[in-house]
């Protein structure tokens, strides 16, 4: 696939995933771009994250040989490309969300290409964690588009005692009265 300047951010993280997993990376979508994935309409991520979770590699250059032969470019800690908007970072691991390691997550393969993204719940509970420790009220609104999006997929029951858990079910109540679920 070619990226260029209009390229969707969705459809560069594909191009990404697929690279590295041709390679043996193993690597998931997470954060706001993960929220752009699942309500495109309603956030714009600025950047792509993803979490390495798995590396098999006989060569570990093959990684970044990889990226470059779609046209990303490091520098510092991201890679950018000539032609997209979308710098890629990799956030240091495990995959987690507030402490919660994530063990599973989605995995799309779509003509001949591979997706692997937070599964909408974690996607929801990494940005309201945004939304709890440093009162991210955008972090919020991109919970609440993705749980507008994604509701049959959610599991609100858990996402609530996850965030008692965390002694945040005040805010967490702030959330589920944005999505139509107040108790």
């Amino acid at each position: 696939m070619k990226i260029d300047a209009q390229t969707p951010l969705p459809d560069v993280a594909r191009a990404v995933c697929t690279a590295l997993h041709r390679v043996g990376v193993t690597a998931v979508l997470t954060g706001g771009s993960a929220a752009t994935y699942y309500a495109p309409e309603a956030y714009q991520s600025k950047d792509i994250d993803f979490v390495v979770v798995a590396f098999d590699l006989d060569d570990p250059a093959a990684a970044q040989a990889s990226l470059e032969a779609i046209g990303y470019k490091r520098e510092l800690n991201y890679y950018r490309h000539t032609c997209s908007r979308y710098p890629i970072e990799f956030p240091p691991g495990p995959l987690g969300v507030d402490g919660d390691l994530v063990q599973d997550w989605r995995t799309e393969q779509r003509d001949g290409t591979v997706l692997h993204v937070l599964h909408p719940s974690d996607c929801c509970k990494d940005r309201l964690a945004a939304f709890f420790h440093w009162a991210d009220r955008s972090a919020l609104e991109q919970a609440v588009a993705v749980a507008h999006a994604h509701a049959a997929e959610l599991d609100f029951e858990g996402l609530r005692e996850w965030a008692s858990r965390e002694g945040h079910l005040g805010r967490y109540e702030e959330f589920e009265r944005r999505v139509g679920r107040s108790q």
